[in-house]
């Protein structure tokens, strides 16, 4: 696993599948999202080489509850002492007490998807010790205020967190980065693709300046024009 520097406060934390964000404010720190099964020790080293312990990671919270975000929230949390915060919508299926819903996938996503998944590691994620249920409009207490925005559409509880005070926006998989060309575009194995369209929308009108996605190089300046030419695709 990478770890990058995108500001002095936020690191990248790149796992061969997906990605994860390390925000510190002091001597608190909050991780946003939590990798794939087997993440939990990788993210507890990672805390560690940049000189702080694991237990200063007060909370996890999860975009959603796809395996390449929340695999590892139960191994670090059980680890750690972290809270783990996701959405009430998904919520159940971090905690292990349903099987999460499949995406409804456009027949040129496929063959993607596949390859994907000969990347992720195989088993049954750990549950978290508990969930912490976050609502649309909630300000969780990192980053001056992050405010939770439902953004349904990738999964009905999928989540982005905005930080006004630092212009810094984390958005999930509701929106990605083109591996090709980093081109901004709208998220990939979907539930609702109509209504992930619709949240793309809301994410373009909250100001961002940095984005942050759950896969591809985030947008480290104008953000929000990024985030509306997406709309378009």
């Amino acid at each position: 696993m990478d770890v990058i520097e995108l500001l002095p406060r936020l690191h990248l934390l790149l796992f061969p599948v997906g990605q994860a964000y390390l925000w510190q404010d002091g001597e608190e720190l909050t991780l946003v999202d939590a990798g794939p099964i087997g993440s939990g020790a990788l993210i507890a080293d990672a805390v560690r080489g940049l000189g702080r312990s694991p237990q200063d990671v007060r909370r996890v919270v999860l975009t959603h509850f796809h395996e390449d975000h929340a695999g590892g929230a139960g191994e670090f949390a059980a680890s750690s002492g972290a809270e783990v915060l996701a959405h009430r919508l998904d919520a159940p299926f971090v905690r292990g007490e349903l099987a999460g819903p499949p995406p409804r996938f456009e027949e040129w996503e496929l063959p993607i998807h596949a390859e994907v998944s000969r990347h992720l590691p195989e088993g049954t994620p750990l549950p978290p010790p508990s969930v912490t249920e976050v609502t649309d409009g909630e300000v969780l207490g990192f980053g001056g205020g992050a405010t939770v925005v439902h953004v349904p559409g990738h999964t009905d509880g999928s989540i982005a967190l905005f930080l006004p005070a630092e212009g810094v926006l984390f958005t999930g998989d509701t929106v990605a980065a083109s591996p090709v060309d980093g081109t901004v575009i709208p998220g990939v194995f979907n539930l609702d693709r109509h209504q992930l369209s619709d949240s793309v929308r809301r994410l373009a009108d909250v100001g961002a300046d940095v984005a942050c996605f759950g896969h591809g190089a985030p947008v480290m300046r104008g953000a929000s024009a990024e985030l509306r030419g997406a709309t378009a695709r």
